[in-house]
């Protein structure tokens, strides 16, 4: 992965590249920003440039042995850790134990979805975490001496996934770092790391890209004109979730459907139907009903938007724009705040590995309610 193969983030590359031109890298690194915007390309592509012997022109070159590895992600002073789950209870669990996978999943996913990463682990319900033998592991490897360069580098995906004993012994070996040792932490929730393992990096907030500029490589992919607008306009700036959009809007379809369902019942308080409709939703794996969640949040969003008349505001379909043209009056101040506080709670609980059925026909029980507040 070379700085010229990244779209969009040149003032977040330029700034690694003088680092390491001159030296001055920090011992931790952390690289911030939204889902999907390409954070794991960037921390390759640095991390190549760290280690290859013949940069040319602010770039590595792809040829010699260090970059050859890399690209295979086979370089032995790089290291990924990321979250993981046991497989039997009480049995140690770091990442080097999923490394096929994760290897499998950075090729499908470059733009790095983090919901589908429990899948490819074959993870089911579980929900991937970085445990404290994971900072053991890390002890033990950043204390031996680098193996082809003057450089070991850790990237670690996802650090606020990390529970509090592995948290606090990453904080310890960052508040004595190796000299030989560089450690770049991609994050899409900066705020939920240790407060003292955030002070002791160096931070780079990497934004999303334009829906334009979004539109222009999905059409760069195959993708129609029409089909590139429409991801690009879904995707929130989201590149992994517009690659899926664009090609296949199955899922999304899918939670379209489902959402109108429930909104209709519980606008007339049909609580058997909605009962049954909300044990449809438990019946999903963890991380779709996750998604469902998420989408029918973002669905009360735009429905309150929509009462505002301008279209350039709203990012819907137009199967989502009919049932809206109905629906959008009974979403108003009075309840839109409640209602999407309720599915991101909701939301949250299934995380926790709560009971589904109960916290969703809770929410369908709760919906009903709303949707009979006056404005």
């Amino acid at each position: 992965m070379k700085f010229s193969e990244i779209r969009w983030h040149k003032p977040t590359t330029d700034a690694l590249r003088r680092m390491a031109d001159t030296g001055r890298i920090p011992h931790a690194l952390l690289l911030s920003g939204q889902p999907g915007i390409g954070k794991m390309l960037v921390a390759r592509a640095f991390a190549q440039y760290v280690h290859c012997t013949d940069r040319q022109g602010g770039e590595a070159c792809g040829k010699c042995p260090d970059c050859l590895q890399h690209q295979s992600m086979n370089h032995p002073d790089m290291h990924f850790v990321y979250p993981v789950f046991k497989k039997d209870s009480g049995r140690t669990a770091i990442a080097t134990d999923f490394f096929e996978n994760w290897k499998a999943f950075i090729a499908e996913n470059p733009y790095m979805e983090p919901e589908k990463w429990p899948e490819a682990l074959g993870a089911d319900n579980k929900q991937p975490i970085i445990y404290k033998d994971e900072s053991a592991e890390i002890l033990r490897v950043a204390s031996m001496s680098a193996f082809s360069s003057d450089k070991k580098i850790f990237v670690i995906w996802q650090p606020e996934k990390m529970n509090q004993e592995a948290a606090n012994k990453l904080l310890k070996i960052l508040e004595e770092p190796f000299a030989d040792t560089i450690f770049i932490l991609v994050s899409n929730a900066p705020s939920l790391i240790l407060p003292t393992i955030f002070s002791r990096t160096a931070r780079i907030n990497m934004h999303r890209p334009s829906d334009s500029e979004i539109s222009v490589f999905l059409q760069e992919k195959g993708f129609s004109e029409a089909d590139a607008e429409y991801a690009a306009h879904l995707s929130e700036g989201n590149v992994a979730r517009a690659l899926g959009n664009g090609g296949g809007r199955e899922e999304e379809q899918e939670f379209g459907e489902i959402f109108r369902d429930m909104m209709r019942k519980a606008y007339v308080r049909d609580a058997a139907s909605l009962k049954a409709s909300t044990e449809t939703i438990a019946a999903m794996k963890r991380e779709k009903s996750r998604r469902f969640l998420s989408y029918s949040a973002r669905m009360i969003r735009e429905n309150f938007i929509y009462n505002f008349g301008i279209s350039s505001l709203n990012r819907m379909t137009p199967e989502e724009e009919t049932f809206s043209s109905r629906f959008a009056p009974f979403i108003h101040t009075g309840n839109v705040g409640r209602m999407e506080r309720e599915f991101s709670r909701a939301e949250t609980d299934i995380a926790r590995n709560a009971n589904a059925k109960i916290v969703l026909f809770d929410l369908a029980i709760k919906l009903m309610g709303f949707l009979r507040i006056k404005t």
